[in-house]
């Protein structure tokens, strides 16, 4: 999946810059945080957050008979860049600790404490960055994405509260968390929101056009809850 977006910033040209991409113990990937930039990067990005949901069968070399779908979830969080925004922070609510970068099974990148951590003590927000050998480098691109957290976090308690007044007069259709489901068996991509299924898993997964396809129309099923909130919105 952080190839697909990676393709996806390609097909958009996109700026994709990596802040940190930590490999898991058994392979693959465990986290990662990019900085995406270009021309309405968060306008069609910002439906992408929210829980992935993928199933697969794995390669483990049994008859079919034996083999089961394993079923895996991925989080996505998109941020917006707070840029302009006027946010605040008192350095006495920072923990700032460094460390070693480290890659791909375990081998260090350098062999300073170039990377950063910084916790906002007051909500234990986390930001972090280890991809530059500049310890102060690292340590602004860490508070920039800090703010852009917090900012969220602030964000999204207003819409929390109109989403909640909208839910106790209309309800909610949400039937689970997951957002999208990744079923490589059947060959197919289903997003729950929208009912929008397609097929050619593989090509999908590489980024380009179907993925925008896909975007697109989110973001049409976007603008017609959006109208519903205000509509159901309380008056004061």
């Amino acid at each position: 999946m952080f190839d697909m977006y990676q393709g996806l910033a390609s097909y958009k040209n996109w700026d994709f810059e990596v802040f940190n991409y930590t490999p898991a113990e058994y392979g693959g990937l465990h986290h990662a945080a990019v900085r995406v930039a270009g021309e309405s990067v968060y306008r069609l990005l910002k439906h992408e957050g929210g829980t992935h949901r993928v199933q697969r069968i794995p390669e483990v070399g049994l008859s079919s008979r034996m083999q089961r779908i394993h079923t895996g979830t991925m989080t996505v969080i998109v941020l917006p860049q707070p840029n302009e925004l006027d946010i605040s922070i008192d350095p006495k609510d920072l923990r700032v600790d460094t460390f070693r970068s480290r890659g791909a099974g375990g081998q260090s990148v350098n062999t300073t404490d170039s990377a950063v951590r910084i916790v906002h003590l007051p909500t234990g927000t986390v930001a972090e960055c280890q991809t530059s050998r500049s310890q102060l480098q690292n340590r602004d691109t860490a508070l920039h994405v800090l703010k852009a957290r917090l900012y969220q976090r602030m964000k999204g308690r207003e819409t929390e509260q109109r989403l909640t007044a909208r839910k106790q007069q209309v309800g909610t259709r949400s039937q689970s968390e997951r957002i999208r489901t990744y079923n490589f068996s059947q060959d197919r991509v289903t997003d729950h929101r929208t009912g929008y299924v397609t097929r050619d898993i593989k090509e999908f997964m590489r980024g380009g056009e179907p993925l925008d396809d896909l975007i697109s129309e989110l973001l049409e099923h976007g603008e017609k809850e959006a109208l519903l909130e205000l509509t159901f919105s309380p008056r004061h």
